[in-house]
């Protein structure tokens, strides 16, 4: 077949897939966005705006910078503050509020905050600077992961004595498992699941919490809620793949083992949502010496976040972001009072660039 007979198909096969959502005439249907590159590809794109009442986008807890608590940050800033470290940091995380400060503001007051694109620049960061304590900030889920195993592995075969990571990873099964009440079907991860496979997805569609998997692109998007409404429709739980080419049953094996070899499940609190058992993941004892908790011996922190965010509601589906009273006036992107309007994955970011302030 030729690319311009590929990309007639294509086009025929996406402007169906749309018809069939403008002219759903189903029962109504609750669909959560997993992740939240998929909220602002919907949102881009201008999905929602053809969607019909009875289809109901709800933006869940898939933004890892979202999901993180308040006491996440407290322990980076009493690091940074009182230890003297050097906190390596994804972009997002230094102006998400804390209790009572953030990495911004401490930067601004003398604190060294880095900014790194991966886990692996903030060991080499360490590697060049010896004379400084070098905490990375690792936030994230399966697909990030892998990368911080690989820059632990490596402090610890080059022995690195200045190297440790702060982590906050979780594991999105958990997730579901807390979520399946406030939706009527998953539009899960495509990159999520690319690495552990599709075996969840199977096993909750068996316990009657349907799903799909979905791409990113705006055909990808469009099939797969396509897909996810007509199956809906027929009152049967169920999952589909929509997103093959990328997404295979087994998952990245490799990776998977990598982590299990490296890290262990524990208890993990998630912004809105509380504490799901076994839902972070945390260090071995083998690399207790790269844990910055264990490291610095840093006490139980309970972080408080401000009264008037909404970004736990948000999370969970219980409200919009423009039902938040700081929403687009005290709170935006320039100066955000909760994690959700800070994230590039945020759903009150979202609702602020595209669906109007």
């Amino acid at each position: 077949m030729s690319s311009q007979n590929a990309d007639t198909n294509k086009r025929s096969a996406t402007q169906s897939a749309l018809e069939i959502l403008k002219n759903y005439k189903g029962p109504s249907v609750r669909i959560m966005e997993v992740c939240g590159t998929h909220t602002h590809e919907i949102f881009r794109l201008g999905i929602r705006k053809v969607l019909p009442p009875s289809i109901r986008l709800i933006s869940g807890p898939g933004c890892p910078v979202c999901v993180t608590p308040v006491s996440f940050i407290d322990e980076a800033l009493l690091l940074a503050l009182e230890h003297g470290c050097t906190i390596c940091t994804f972009g997002d995380l230094v102006r998400v509020p804390g209790t009572t400060s953030s990495l911004q503001k401490a930067r601004g007051a003398g604190a060294k905050v880095q900014v790194v694109y991966s886990p692996q620049d903030a060991a080499e960061y360490a590697k060049a600077h010896p004379e400084e304590q070098v905490v990375f900030l690792s936030v994230g889920f399966e697909t990030t992961t892998p990368s911080v195993c690989i820059a632990v592995k490596t402090a610890a075969e080059e022995k690195l004595p200045n190297f440790s990571v702060l982590t906050a990873n979780k594991t999105m099964p958990g997730a579901y498992e807390a979520m399946k009440d406030s939706t009527d079907l998953f539009l899960y991860p495509g990159h999520v699941h690319a690495i552990i496979g599709t075996s969840i997805c199977e096993e909750l569609a068996v316990r009657g919490v349907s799903g799909i998997c979905a791409g990113f692109t705006a055909s990808e998007l469009v099939t797969a809620l396509a897909v996810g409404v007509t199956k809906f429709e027929r009152g049967e739980s169920f999952f589909v793949n929509c997103y093959p080419r990328v997404v295979r049953p087994e998952g990245q094996p490799a990776a998977v083992r990598l982590v299990d070899s490296m890290m262990e499940p524990c208890d993990s609190e998630w912004r809105g949502i509380g504490e799901i058992p076994q839902s972070g993941m945390k260090l071995r004892d083998a690399y207790a010496a790269y844990d910055a908790r264990i490291k610095f011996r840093i006490p139980k922190v309970e972080g408080r976040s401000n009264p008037a965010c909404r970004c736990g509601d948000v999370l969970q589906g219980k409200c919009l972001p423009s039902d938040c009273k700081v929403f687009g006036k005290v709170c935006t992107p320039e100066h955000p009072v909760g994690a959700c309007m800070v994230s590039g994955e945020g759903a009150c970011s979202a609702f602020y660039l595209y669906g109007g302030k």
